[in-house]
């Protein structure tokens, strides 16, 4: 309720009027409630202190609406049209822009029976409570982004929304009612008979509508999804550490996010606050262009990213994450069900009868013969701390953290096709095991040290291999710390993300946008 929101230490309010994009209204990883909360509210960080920008654009539909404001520009219809600012773009990005650009215009023509121009201003839907507000505001603000339309006469209106992809689900009821809103009351111009929402995916230029009606019937779909959406988001008390904490201004300030200082034994000051996991290093030591692409989230190949062997590793994942996250805790047997294959995985016969004999051997050293309660069990939690000396929030993953007696257990779980072993060192193999033996080591996720260890369970036809790594030996904290450090010292310095191109090039499910891989002749 309102009444009990109270904003964290260290920040104080800037201004009465609530200013709410219509975007907010999307929950998932890369959105904060709390931040959003504060934001929306004119919160700013008492810490706050400038940090230095990255060189390169890392927002990847921002070269695309910069290039459709530099169309609108240069038009008479709307000579005064805001402009996005933009970064200087990856030459990956540029080539994305350039195609999402294409499938644009592809998408949608010039209808010549109802014409529409872009309009000069966004519009802003703007109330003023008649009497005392409960958030101590004295206007509320809603706000759209996207590309604005308007017919000539003013009586309809579109907004599209650009998307990388279009996604399984549609965006939540209240970001569409709030949309609609703005679209049938906000100003500048007079109201409007018609209005329109479209979401279009710059990948293939496919469309979706998410709303065509009445201003009537927009005002209805808020009245009925509206309110409570709103009121959940400016009353938002739910942090979540993750991604936006690199950009996030409350970061000096925020409870949530625990700090970790020296943990990738690198220091330097004057750089961008960055994001950093394992996965990251993976991508970045096989080409730097590659880390900078996944991070844009730019469309994939599904050649490669669901190329089978992958795709059978994610699904023996998800169903060990469901069943040993749900109900009471029992350990796994060798009754593997004929249909164990979760939604949403394709997988060959062949390859879901090698999953349930892998399954089969995980039975053997299920983690759950260990725990007593569900409050002992974490299935793939996130683990988010911020290094401090070098000013990037590290993203962890575990497969499964567990509790021994009032030990924490971290568990990392693998899958082969073949029985042989690698004599490559553990922690240089899988680097996740280097980044979780200096956590478990530095007491990060508390609990008793007497049983706290590092574990690898490997699956594989002949049964399933357990090694366990001693998070206290210094032999072993030695070698992890000397992993991440090789892994994030250049990645840290860098600012262009230059490609290169070679072999691996060919498996690489973002080449498609990458001008290296294309001009050296690399399949897109």
């Amino acid at each position: 309720m309102p009444q009990t929101w109270l904003p964290p230490d260290g920040v104080y309010r800037t201004s009465e009027v609530i200013k709410v994009s219509a975007g907010m209204f999307k929950v998932g990883e890369f959105r904060c409630p709390v931040a959003d909360a504060l934001k929306a509210r004119g919160y700013q960080s008492a810490e706050f202190a400038p940090r230095r920008r990255e060189r390169l654009e890392h927002f990847a539909l921002g070269p695309f609406m910069a290039a459709c404001d530099a169309r609108v520009r240069t038009s008479d219809a709307a000579p005064h049209h805001a402009r996005t600012r933009t970064a200087l773009p990856h030459d990956a990005l540029q080539v994305w822009s350039d195609h999402g650009l294409a499938m644009y215009d592809a998408a949608f023509p010039v209808d010549p029976e109802r014409p529409l121009s872009e309009v000069p201003e966004p519009w802003t839907y703007r109330y003023r409570p008649s009497g005392p507000d409960l958030r101590n505001a004295v206007e509320y603000r809603l706000t759209v982004w996207g590309r604005c339309l308007a017919s000539a006469d003013g009586t309809f209106r579109e907004l599209r929304l650009p998307v990388h992809r279009l996604n399984r689900n549609l965006p939540p009821e209240g970001f569409i009612a709030a949309a609609a809103l703005v679209l049938a009351e906000g100003a500048p111009g007079p109201p409007p008979e018609r209005v329109r929402i479209v979401e279009f995916a710059l990948h293939d230029g496919r469309t979706r509508e998410l709303f065509d009606g009445t201003r009537a019937r927009a005002l209805a779909r808020y009245r009925e999804h509206g309110p409570g959406a709103l009121a959940s988001l400016l009353d938002g008390q739910e942090y979540r550490p993750g991604a936006p904490c690199a950009e996030c201004p409350y970061a000096r300030v925020c409870p949530a996010l625990r700090s970790a200082p020296g943990l990738l034994g690198i220091e330097a000051t004057d750089r961008p606050r960055r994001t950093w996991s394992v996965t990251n290093g993976r991508n970045y030591r096989a080409c730097p262009a590659r880390d900078h692409m996944r991070r844009l989230h730019l469309p994939t190949a599904d050649s490669v990213e669901r190329e089978v062997t992958a795709e059978r590793g994610r699904a023996l994942h998800a169903y060990l994450a469901d069943r040993h996250g749900h109900g009471s805790p029992r350990p796994c047997t060798v009754e593997v069900p004929e249909e164990w294959v979760p939604d949403g995985f394709e997988l060959p016969d062949h390859e879901r009868a090698l999953g349930a004999r892998l399954l089969r051997g995980h039975s053997a050293v299920c983690p759950l013969r260990c725990v007593k309660d569900v409050t002992d069990v974490r299935t793939e939690p996130r683990v988010v701390r911020h290094d401090t000396a070098a000013d990037v929030v590290v993203i962890a993953v575990p497969d499964l953290l567990y509790r021994d007696a009032d030990s924490w257990v971290w568990r990392e779980t693998k899958t082969s096709a073949v029985d042989g072993r690698s004599n490559r060192p553990l922690l240089e193999r899988y680097p996740q095991l280097a980044l979780a033996v200096l956590l478990v080591a530095r007491g990060d996720l508390g609990g008793t040290s007497t049983r706290a260890r590092v574990e690898l369970e490997v699956l594989r036809p002949s049964g399933a291999d357990l090694e366990i790594i001693d998070p206290f030996a210094a032999a072993n904290r030695t070698a992890a710390e000397q992993v991440l450090r090789e892994m994030v010292t250049e990645w840290h310095g860098d600012d262009d993300y230059v490609p290169t191109p070679g072999p691996s090039c060919n498996r690489c499910e973002v080449a498609r946008w990458c001008s290296a891989s294309l001009a050296a002749g690399v399949p897109a």
